[in-house]
């Protein structure tokens, strides 16, 4: 059994984490994204598969192109258990029907227990349509959440999804304790170092992985932004910002 837990980070909200009992979760896999060094064809583990809502730049595909998503290769190679929104999973069930993968469709404030590693879903403040394969219009996969996941060793790592800062952090950090948040900063469709910063002191965590920023010109947070957001809340928070493709232990 490892004795650490491990984040690396592929850019975007692309990142793999490592349990202390040797569990590999994939979180949003876009490898597709500019500025991911591995492509989704060199992922061969993934034991547990986790998508925080239907965007393309999340679920990992192409525009008008979501049949052929880097999380579906990926689950139809690997087999993980697969924990998601009800409506996701309904739509799983067809794309993946055979392949081995275990969908498990559950809603928010439900845990499940995924192979030794407890996934709770939360809230998270976005949207979640995005374009059909056919390009028809929007596919609905249910809405945003975010993910509190308690490792075998009883810490909790909060990753929030795509969303704003809203009030209930400040519940969610009353009721699961995280340790380490996992949030955007890059502003435009999501929070930005402002709230961000806002978000950490209400969740009450000693660090925060930002994702979400640097992909493209326009979601323009910074980590710096980050740190001076977080002292001017007065919020004693590490900030990890690690390099892409970079093991970092947590």
């Amino acid at each position: 059994m490892a004795e650490t837990t491990t984040l690396t980070w592929y850019g975007h909200s692309c990142f793999r984490l490592r349990t202390p009992g040797g569990m590999t979760l994939l979180f949003d896999p876009w490898f597709g994204n500019p500025t991911s060094p591995v492509a989704a064809a060199d992922v061969d583990v993934c034991d547990v598969m986790l998508v925080s809502h239907g965007h393309f730049d999340h679920i990992g595909s192409a525009p008008r192109d979501v049949a052929n998503a880097d999380a579906l290769t990926i689950a139809q190679r690997t087999r993980p258990v697969w924990p998601c929104m009800h409506e996701l999973s309904l739509w799983l069930e067809v794309e993946l029907e055979g392949a081995g993968v275990e969908v498990v469709g559950m809603n928010r404030g439900g845990t499940f227990d995924a192979r030794g590693v407890a996934v709770t879903m939360v809230r998270a403040d976005h949207s979640a349509g995005d374009w059909s394969a056919a390009g028809q219009g929007p596919l609905y996969l249910g809405e945003p959440a975010g993910f509190v996941i308690t490792l075998e060793d009883d810490r909790r790592i909060y990753y929030t999804g795509d969303t704003d800062v809203f009030g209930d952090m400040e519940l969610i950090g009353e009721m699961y304790r995280p340790d380490v948040a996992i949030m955007p900063i890059g502003g435009h469709y999501t929070m930005g170092p402002r709230g961000a910063a806002r978000a950490a002191k209400m969740l009450g965590v000693r660090a925060v992985v930002p994702v979400h920023y640097g992909t493209f010109p326009i979601l323009a947070g910074t980590p710096d932004e980050l740190h001076r957001e977080l002292e001017l809340v007065g919020a004693r928070v590490e900030v990890i910002a690690p390099e892409r493709g970079v093991e970092t232990t947590l």
